[in-house]
């Protein structure tokens, strides 16, 4: 009995531990009440540069992206956004676009390194599709951009067998306004710099089109990206081992990150008390009707 006292007590007191040891103090990180901008927190508008104003994402969860949208894959190929959808297998979409000379490269270097962090296979469990937001790179003078931009991350990624769960799409204009707004993606030409000026994040779309997350920056935390994919495709990705993970923590959108949820954590300890105690119970009571008969 002291033994399962002493269990639940040690489940508890870890849960408090971790909850106050994953605080999210990341820099930049998105607090509650705040727009993310990619960049930094806005605080107040006249403290935004002029290049940056304009440029925001405005999280779509819940809506839903146009899947008849036609893009161009890699290949050169005209398809349909739909075709890159199947069923319980979700989508990571990150914005972007292939002569960036900074941003994009740093978030999508970030992508494919949390990326090798997890055991799970893009194009086996979920697909990846980089998106040109830049009209310009869907021009056939640039026909090969996309295919030498995936070229260049398959051999970053070095995992064999996972080519065709990547996909580095183009679109005409019409295509890119639609798609940007439907994901509240906001970006603007800067004229003295010569390029795009935008902020960086992955997000996640289930099977049917439903924007489920966002994961904002270019340095992002294996968990949070392992678990919004298996949270978007509705447990259907990962073992028991991830259901019971996605079971304990819960995306708060204030910071578009995974949090420990004590109270389910308490329930699981609850639950093993009970087992434990059942386990040390019933060969007391089978003993004891054995001595009455």
């Amino acid at each position: 009995m002291k033994f399962i006292f002493a269990f639940s007590f040690l489940i508890l007191t870890l849960a408090a531990t971790f909850v106050s040891a994953h605080a999210d103090d990341r820099p930049g990180a998105a607090r509650a009440g705040q727009k993310y901008t990619g960049l930094q927190p806005e605080t107040n508008s006249a403290q935004v540069p002029e290049e940056l104003k304009g440029v925001n994402i405005s999280e779509k969860i819940g809506q839903k992206i146009d899947l008849n949208l036609s893009v161009k894959n890699e290949k050169g190929e005209i398809v349909k956004l739909s075709s890159f959808f199947t069923a319980h297998k979700p989508v990571m979409l990150s914005p972007m676009y292939y002569q960036c000379p900074g941003l994009c490269s740093f978030h999508f270097n970030g992508v494919i390194e949390t990326l090798k962090k997890i055991d799970w296979n893009p194009g086996e469990k979920f697909e990846i599709v980089a998106f040109s937001f830049d009209a310009r790179e869907n021009m056939p003078e640039k026909a090969d951009l996309a295919a030498k931009k995936k070229a260049s991350y398959m051999k970053v990624y070095n995992r064999a067998g996972t080519e065709n769960g990547f996909h580095f799409l183009t679109a005409d204009q019409n295509t890119i306004d639609i798609l940007m707004k439907q994901i509240g993606f906001e970006y603007r030409w800067n004229e003295k710099a010569n390029e795009w000026s935008h902020a960086s994040a992955a997000i996640m779309i289930s099977p049917d089109g439903t924007i489920s997350r966002y994961l904002h920056g270019v340095d992002f935390d294996a968990r949070d990206m392992k678990l919004g994919l298996n949270d978007t495709a509705n447990g259907h990705v990962g073992n028991i081992v991830d259901s019971v993970m996605l079971f304990c923590f819960k995306y708060d959108q204030h910071q578009s990150r995974y949090g420990l949820q004590v109270f389910r954590l308490v329930q699981i300890a609850g639950a093993l008390v009970a087992l434990l105690l059942g386990a040390w119970l019933l060969p007391i009571l089978f003993r004891s009707r054995r001595e009455k008969v």
